[in-house]
């Protein structure tokens, strides 16, 4: 999974004015693993904490709506420079780190087989080039590539990619594997036969994705819906709202849509989620 670094959690379109939102306080067990971090990730990760919970509107303006939190909570002016600096200079490469442990964990909290929802998708389609956009570990990628599939992926997670370019030399499979993130990899134009967008930011990309499918070819996409934010944060280019996906990928034939409570590749069951296959006629 790649939320495409710092803006992953502020990354979403606008819609009708919304109000900022105060998260409910860290659960203990998490306050306990943050005070273990360094203290420039501890910054970052309770900004990504609270972001997680906010409305699209606040998210597009996230770091002056940050500092009005703050500066609500009775953080000092000097501190609450210091760490909206922090989450400025510091994300991207705070993000990279972030994703790297979560996805090379010895205990991985997410689900490490290929997404069902892919599985299904290509089942009996004839294999050809396929894009994996935000690869992390492989789990999809090395999937496709025993199906027969010639797969592309992508991450600027490098040492996921590292773990998923080791399992599929185990497996005697073939990836290429890219370390970049999704707003400097070149998708190129009528290339790819499918391309996966599972638990990525899909928004700032839509179009290229459709430029990059050759006629024939699929995108299958999986994400949270905007609900689940009610119950616990994440980040907002991985939440849609209901029928956006539709709207973003309007171009496309829709081969299968569905908005469900489904047991979700990052959130365990009970997760509302938005899935889409569509086709490039």
């Amino acid at each position: 999974m790649n939320l495409t670094l710092a803006t992953a959690a502020i990354a979403v379109t606008l819609f009708v004015a919304q109000n900022p939102i105060t998260p409910p306080p860290l659960p203990a067990d998490q306050q306990q693993r943050l005070s273990q971090l360094q203290p420039d990730v501890q910054v970052y990760e309770r900004f990504r904490y609270w972001a997680g919970f906010q409305p699209p509107e606040v998210q597009e303006d996230a770091l002056r709506h940050y500092d009005a939190y703050l500066a609500s909570q009775g953080v000092a002016p000097a501190e609450r420079a210091r760490q909206i600096k922090t989450i400025e200079s510091e994300g991207r490469r705070l993000e990279i780190e972030r994703w790297n442990r979560i996805l090379t964990a010895e205990k991985p909290a997410f689900n490490t087989q290929p997404n069902a929802f892919l599985v299904e998708m290509v089942k009996n389609r004839k294999p050809g080039a396929a894009l994996d956009v935000g690869m992390g570990q492989g789990r999809n990628a090395i999937y496709l590539a025993r199906q027969g599939w010639t797969v592309t992926g992508f991450d600027p997670a490098d040492k996921a990619v590292a773990q998923a370019n080791a399992a599929a030399a185990k497996l005697g499979v073939k990836l290429t594997t890219v370390i970049q993130g999704s707003e400097d990899f070149d998708f190129g134009e009528s290339r790819w036969d499918l391309i996966v967008l599972s638990y990525v930011t899909v928004r700032d990309i839509s179009d290229r994705v459709v430029r990059a499918l050759k006629p024939g070819g699929i995108i299958v996409v999986e994400a949270f819906h905007r609900d689940v934010t009610k119950q616990r944060p994440v980040g907002g280019g991985v939440v849609f709202d209901s029928n956006e996906l539709l709207t973003l990928f309007a171009g496309l034939r829709v081969l299968r849509y569905e908005d469900a409570d489904a047991t979700s590749d990052f959130g365990g069951a009970g997760s509302r989620a938005v899935r889409l296959c569509a086709m490039k006629e």
